[in-house]
């Protein structure tokens, strides 16, 4: 009964870290109150806060859950912006295993030994987490002699067992939480489970992580600011991943920055400008830029590394965030709070004229600031606390974005404090805009649409014709005739943008 031993260990976990007393206050049922008292306090840690206690529990139930408090640290909106903070410092950092079981593994997942597949391998990792480990190697080139230098990612062994169990009591512990507990509905433990859980079975995907690198690679190629690392398909499975060896300088490391002449002040913006192109022009972005992850080359652009964690967006959640960020860019918290209403991320009856005060009220002391004099952290927190207010709906697609802006600032405030992060994004933003609005832009949504016009022609006049018809029978039913009639205009005005549309691209081609 592993479960059952394991479900002790995180009882007496919570326990042990005081971390009961979070219980307390928001148990439902004042028998459970009750009983929860009667335990008797643990003593260990109560000098330190609610949010450090819930951290050093996660650390010690191990590399899951603190890959849990890693995903709950970009969930403020769930957890508060306090909890947020302390559990960004949670670290993916466990023991490595032994080198002979990777070669296991590689030899494993391609049939063959570790001889015919590299040139040379070292058994030493030089990383190790909680999913996979991470060797130097490298490659045969055409002679057969040592070719090009690689990182090969290859992951735990049996480490899937040990994740269904602990996602199995994660799932029945947030069923519980969700019905015990007052908030438990609101913070929706079942969906950020449930989303832990795909986060979790991707990263067990090592082809899933060379895909995303391979896009991220091919969208920044020959970039001034940004180097990918090359992805070798020929030498990746579901267990292992084999890249580009990367040669650069932890971007945490100042000192040595300076030191090879890198300008701190031109990569900060690098930075600012690869994160909107990333979010504004392709709607793919890398999700967690967080030091660790992002090296810096000798010739002053970032390296990227570790994709486990990307975020896509659609045209519309882009269009929605440009206005947004353009409106904040103008001090236009009049349009916010209507875009808001407009994408029904509030209710319909919420009054504009409140929502833009309480928008104005957070960011109105931010402008004309330094970076170094700004808490994106605490801006967040006090919108949040609006959100709450005003029951705004937190889009799970933006959630990653968040994570990811604030990791943008880390990085900005540490290579300059003086970074003005609004002034720097503000013409990007503007001449994105331009580019999808206007003559151009329509031309260009019509070309891109023009594929499907094949079929749409030919069927014109029938559906015109049944339109028609429609509208007719309809006037026979007095009863229903304006609700039918309604619909029918919709459709005929629909089917006359379809006319008009083909009309203006005759003209403009």
């Amino acid at each position: 009964m592993k479960w059952l031993k394991r479900f002790r260990l995180i009882v007496h976990t919570v326990w042990y870290f005081g971390l009961v007393n979070l219980l307390d206050g928001q148990l439902r049922h004042p028998l459970l109150r009750k009983l929860l008292s009667c335990l008797p306090e643990s003593k260990e840690t109560l000098e330190y806060s609610n949010a450090v206690r819930l951290r050093l529990a996660l650390e010690n139930l191990g590399p899951i859950f603190v890959k849990l408090g890693q995903v709950l640290s970009t969930r403020p909106d769930v957890v508060g912006p306090e909890y947020a903070f302390e559990l960004a410092k949670l670290q993916d950092r466990v023991p490595a295993f032994d080198g002979g079981i990777a070669i296991a593994q590689i030899e494993k997942a391609f049939g063959k030994p570790i001889e015919q597949i590299y040139y040379a391998f070292e058994r030493e990792p030089i990383a190790s987490a909680s999913i996979a480990q991470v060797h130097q190697a490298y490659l045969f080139n055409e002679e057969g002699s040592r070719g090009k230098k690689v990182a090969v990612k290859v992951l735990r062994p049996d480490i899937k067992p040990v994740i269904e169990q602990d996602l199995a009591l994660m799932h029945w512990g947030a069923v519980w939480l969700e019905k015990l507990f007052r908030d438990g509905k609101r913070l929706k433990p079942r969906e950020v489970v449930q989303e832990f859980d795909k986060y979790l079975h991707d990263e067990l995907d090592l082809m899933h992580e060379a895909a995303n690198a391979s896009q991220l690679g091919r969208q920044f190629e020959n970039s001034p600011m940004l180097i990918v690392p090359k992805v070798y398909f020929d030498f990746c499975s579901r267990t292992v991943m084999t890249m580009e060896w990367m040669d650069g300088t932890p971007i945490s490391d100042v000192d040595t920055l300076i030191a090879k002449g890198i300008d701190l002040k031109k990569l900060a913006r690098f930075g600012v400008e690869i994160f909107f192109t990333q979010v504004f022009k392709n709607g793919f972005f890398h999700a967690d830029m967080h030091p660790g992850n992002i090296f810096v080359a000798d010739d002053g652009r970032y390296i990227a590394l570790d994709f486990g964690i990307v975020g896509t967006l659609d045209e519309y959640d882009k269009r929605y965030l440009a206005v947004n960020f353009l409106a904040f860019f103008n001090r236009d918290y009049h349009r916010v709070a209507t875009a808001h209403i407009e994408s029904g991320w509030v209710p319909a009856d919420t009054r504009a004229e409140e929502l833009e005060a309480a928008v104005r009220t957070v960011c109105e002391p931010i402008f004309n600031r330094p970076l170094s004099q700004i808490s994106f952290g605490l801006i967040l927190m006090r919108l949040f606390e609006t959100s709450r207010r005003f029951n705004v709906e937190i889009q799970p697609q933006l959630v990653l974005l968040q994570k990811t802006l604030l990791n943008i600032e880390g990085l900005g405030r540490q290579l300059d404090p003086n970074l003005d992060l609004w002034a720097t994004a503000k013409p990007f933003l503007v001449n994105w805009m331009n580019e999808q609005m206007g003559w151009k832009a329509l031309k260009r949504n019509l070309e891109k649409e023009m594929p499907d016009w094949a079929n749409i022609l030919p069927s014109l006049p029938r559906r015109v014709n049944e339109v028609l018809m429609g509208l007719d029978s309809a006037q026979k039913n007095m009863q229903s005739q304006a609700v039918v009639n309604a619909r029918k205009r919709q459709q005929c005005y629909q089917v006359c943008i379809v006319i008009l549309l083909i009309i203006l691209l005759i003209k403009l081609t």
